[in-house]
């Protein structure tokens, strides 16, 4: 069982509470084919019911149960399977492992039919500014962490001029927008960009564009095999030769694996988890591979976190009503393999460390999943929005 510290002004009170229908039931709703299946997919819901199993399988004595869906990549999709689960179902939680579009429909359900929703997969800042849901909660990363790593690292280095490669989406748009601001705060210049759909096979021509436009940096502001395609067509086309570094704003274990090395080498990113970073997340990650057969991405350990959290916080108030759930999460510490000093603000961010990473290159690689290197951590309160810059309407201002 992995450890988990979970500290609250509540106290622990005796397993009598009220729990609704006589279960607790948690739905996970994933990408199981497609452009996300491989960072997020069936490997959450496997890590959510490690979690449930590690948690005894029962909270207050009521049994918890994993209900889970694939949306499809579709948002229509994703919003009737999970209005089903609320209304027909009695699905109490709903983590989702998906994008950011279809993450902002499931939390506002979630507000509308007052159940908590924990976003694990998805990056949109708008879930916790103008999207932000008294029951809603992200908690593995956002864009705004990824540009803050990433986007800082790379102007250090002297990537003065950008060029933004997107993913036509939510999750895309934000990224670009956050990174934008970290690049001009630190005096660089957006000279263009291009946005290309989900799932793209063909990059060529984007990348011409972006190699046309003269910028020291291409950032590609995609994720998935999106990305995968991406750098590999990039390298193709020999954008690093003719002087042209790639900024990858977001990047998963799983990517380095389908890559490759000889591909990846070098790549810098932004993490909220890498598997082989001490001993806790070895002990959990080497229990995850004997189940699943992979290592864990960033999201599917969250995942296995964040239910861990969810559970902690029923079994201190006593009861699985959202409204008292979610209010108590607002007063935990959670320190587990995955998370340290974690702290869910009234705006719904988990604000936890993150960490600067880079793909090592293939001498470096001592073991299959050997693939990255930690180069930094990133403390939470500067990887994460401000409270105070926090659009979100739950947020009071002083």
């Amino acid at each position: 069982m992995v450890a988990t510290t979970f500290t609250g002004s509540v106290a622990a009170r005796a397993q009598t509470g009220a729990v609704s229908d006589d279960a607790v039931k948690i739905g996970v709703i994933v990408d199981m084919t497609g452009v996300y299946s491989g960072n997020g997919g069936k490997a959450v819901i496997v890590a959510s019911q490690m979690a449930v199993e590690d948690f005894g399988g029962k909270v207050l004595d009521k049994p918890v149960e994993i209900v889970s869906a694939d949306y499809q990549n579709k948002v229509d999709i994703t919003s009737s399977t999970v209005r089903r689960w609320f209304d027909q179902d009695k699905v109490d939680m709903v983590l989702e492992s998906t994008d950011s579009a279809s993450a902002i429909a499931i939390q506002k359900l979630g507000a509308e039919r007052k159940r908590i929703t924990i976003a694990a997969g998805s990056a949109s800042t708008a879930l916790t500014n103008a999207e932000c849901s008294p029951y809603g909660i992200h908690y593995v990363y956002d864009t705004y962490a990824l540009a803050t790593g990433t986007g800082r690292a790379v102007v250090e280095e002297g990537g003065k001029s950008w060029y933004f490669l997107t993913a036509d989406y939510a999750f895309g748009h934000s990224l670009e927008k956050n990174t934008t601001d970290v690049v001009k705060a630190m005096g660089g210049t957006v000279v263009g960009g291009v946005r290309h759909p989900l799932n793209s096979a063909d990059f060529a021509s984007y990348l011409l564009q972006a190699q046309s436009s003269g910028a020291q940096v291409v950032a590609l502001a995609n994720a998935g095999t999106d990305f995968s395609n991406s750098l590999k067509q990039a390298q193709e086309f020999g954008l690093t030769n003719s002087g042209q570094s790639i900024a990858a704003m977001l990047v998963f274990l799983s990517d380095l694996k389908a890559l490759g090395p000889d591909v990846a080498k070098g790549v810098k990113f932004t993490t909220g988890f890498y598997w082989d970073y001490n001993d806790e997340t070895r002990a959990f990650s080497e229990r995850f591979f004997k189940r699943f057969g992979t290592m864990p991405t960033d999201i599917q350990a969250g995942a296995y976190s964040a239910v861990t959290t969810y559970l902690n916080a029923i079994k201190a108030v006593g009861t699985d009503d959202a409204t008292k759930v979610r209010e108590h999460l607002r007063t935990v510490t959670i320190n587990d393999f995955f998370a340290k000093d974690g702290k869910i603000r009234d705006d719904g961010r988990m604000v936890h460390e993150m960490y600067l990473a880079e793909a090592k290159a293939p001498a470096e690689v001592k073991s299959p999943w050997d693939l990255a290197k930690v180069l930094r951590p990133i403390p939470g309160d500067a990887a994460y929005q401000p409270l105070e810059r926090s659009t979100c309407p739950l947020v009071k201002k002083s």
